[in-house]
């Protein structure tokens, strides 16, 4: 893989960047408890493993056919990843969330495992991250497949590791992790990391 150091520091960023899998676990973390928020976030996580098995499979036959497909995707990929970093200096709008939990009101009762999983399955924002976001670390000539599979299997370990650490959190330091000031500083930080990894990534050569 292409700059393996810098797929990992980037993959961690953008796990912990504030987001609706942050919201959904903070949520039924304080209203159901600590286990609820660990099978939510094996939900969410076994979700991100969905999109990356379809990714792998979908994407890897293109990049195997043509080297215009593969700049195409990665051009595409690094603009994504710029929009990204752009959108985290908006504020982030009360309304996005609370749409998205309307829409997963109808599965609240519902196991938090199951719940997590539909919601990270089926939110397509989430699809387009995982088919622009690994190709751009594809090294030619060798397993496009076996590649995005594995560093689809790290981001998810990442994740859940992250979100584990997270649901410990939220019991001791609740207050300070929902204010927003840190939310704030979190979304410009991640902000600034993925613009700058995307402009690197569209100005790099492939090799």
């Amino acid at each position: 893989m292409n700059d393996f150091f810098t797929f990992l520091v980037l993959s961690l960023f953008i796990v912990i960047s504030p987001g609706i899998d942050t919201a959904l676990i903070t949520k039924r973390t304080i209203s159901d408890g600590r286990k609820d928020g660990y099978k939510m976030a094996l939900g969410l996580s076994t979700g991100s493993l969905v999109h990356t098995f379809a990714a792998a499979f979908g994407i890897s036959a293109i990049l195997m056919q043509s080297a215009v497909a593969f700049e195409i995707v990665k051009y595409v990929g690094a603009i994504y990843l710029i929009y990204l970093g752009l959108s985290s200096f908006i504020t982030r709008s009360k309304k996005e969330f609370t749409n998205f939990e309307n829409l997963n009101n109808s599965v609240m009762k519902k196991s938090a495992f199951k719940q997590g999983l539909f919601s990270n399955v089926l939110n397509p924002k989430v699809a387009m991250f995982f088919l622009t976001f690994l190709p751009q670390f594809v090294k030619t000539g060798e397993n496009a497949t076996q590649q995005l599979i594995m560093m689809g299997v790290i981001y998810t370990v990442l994740s859940i590791a992250w979100f584990f650490v997270y649901v410990l959190l939220i019991n001791y330091l609740r207050v300070w992790l929902m204010s927003p000031k840190v939310q704030r500083i979190m979304d410009k930080a991640t902000g600034l990391v993925l613009i700058g990894f995307g402009l690197k990534l569209a100005l790099d050569k492939q090799h």
